[in-house]
């Protein structure tokens, strides 16, 4: 299937796999790469050694096109933009967008340029700076997420801009791809999807919780703004004894991490700029990262944050990357042989 998505990467089918932190590592970008996706590694949580050592082990697995996602707002964002330009990576994602000089030295070295946006103002204001083409994520989806559903912020988006444009937020099927594709979308991105495969890293006690549950939660007790996440009884204690509760993980993070206090609460001060924030929800969004790496990497559902799209509660299975793709392409490929050809009437098809 050729998009404008699939002629811009390279990629052979229209699917991104998003870059999640703690789940989208190598081995999961690589499958999703290797399966005729966009594989997008997750670098936003890794060191810049890290990240290097994630890129090369991806271009061992595979020769197909493959993306990677940093925060445009890191310290080291800069660094972390060489490293992509001199490992030859095709696409750099950003979860926020990127800064001018940023995206003017990916695009001087033939590097991708695609961030996500939650908002059609946001959407233009990067189209503007020159990024390639825009991830546009709507209510439905997993992680921090804006209150516009999908189906209504895709064609204002689209309306708006005149680069390709790749919907996000509650995306799993064929169906749903040729839905996109009809709003006028250059393809779909997923996120929760490719978390719930075979090849993603994260333990299987964990993928088993995410099987079973069947509702999500947008709480602000996270981070200080809207996360859709899990609806867990962890996710609940969250309302009460914030501050007590952000500095214990604050420590667990400060070990990990290396970190000192005054460099954890910059940090939360710089991923909340802009915002009113206690000192609890400070604290809370510099130790992020411990808690979705309790979930995604130590197995802990009962500890940690699990973000999730609205989608969870219609899977049930966890297939290969290729098992996937292969299905969304053929659920796409059956969906628009059922859709009425010019001058059927609807009410003769079998939709």
């Amino acid at each position: 299937m050729k998009t404008a998505l699939t002629s811009l990467v390279g990629c052979r089918y229209p699917i991104v796999q998003t870059g999640m932190g703690y789940v989208a590592g190598a081995r999961l970008a690589a499958a999703a790469s290797q399966a005729g996706g966009l594989g997008v590694i997750g670098a936003a949580t890794m060191s810049v050694t890290e990240m290097t050592e994630a890129i090369r082990r991806v271009k061992e697995r595979t020769d197909a096109p493959f993306g990677v996602n940093i925060r445009s707002d890191a310290d080291d964002a800069a660094e972390r933009v060489e490293v992509m330009v001199r490992e030859g990576v095709r696409v750099a994602s950003f979860a926020q967008a990127p800064r001018r000089d940023l995206i003017a030295r990916l695009k001087d070295a033939g590097v991708v340029t695609i961030p996500s946006v939650g908002a059609r103002r946001h959407a233009e204001k990067v189209a503007e700076w020159g990024v390639d083409a825009v991830i546009v994520q709507g209510g439905e989806g997993g992680g921090h997420t804006g209150p516009v559903a999908t189906t209504l912020l895709l064609p204002q988006v689209v309306d708006a801009v005149d680069i390709p444009v790749i919907a996000a937020g509650g995306f799993f099927d064929g169906r749903g791809l040729v839905a996109a594709l009809a709003y006028g979308a250059c393809g779909i991105a997923m996120g929760t999807r490719f978390l719930l495969t075979s090849d993603s890293p994260v333990p299987d006690e964990v993928k088993k919780f995410y099987l079973g549950a069947r509702e999500t939660v947008v709480t602000t007790k996270v981070d200080g703004v809207p996360h859709r996440v899990l609806s867990t009884p962890f996710v609940t204690s969250l309302e009460r004894s914030r501050l007590v509760r952000a500095v214990v993980n604050g420590a667990r993070f400060k070990r990990l991490s290396g970190l000192s206090w005054a460099a954890m609460i910059r940090e939360g001060r710089r991923m909340r700029r802009g915002r009113e924030l206690t000192w609890a929800q400070v604290l809370q969004a510099a130790n992020t990262p411990v808690l979705l790496r309790a979930a995604m990497v130590e197995g802990r559902a009962d500890l940690g944050v699990m973000a999730s799209g609205q989608v969870v509660g219609v899977i049930g299975d966890l297939p290969s990357c290729r098992e996937l793709i292969e299905r969304i392409m053929s659920e796409a490929e059956a969906t628009l042989t059922r859709l009425p050809r010019s001058g059927e009437q609807i009410s003769q098809s079998r939709i």
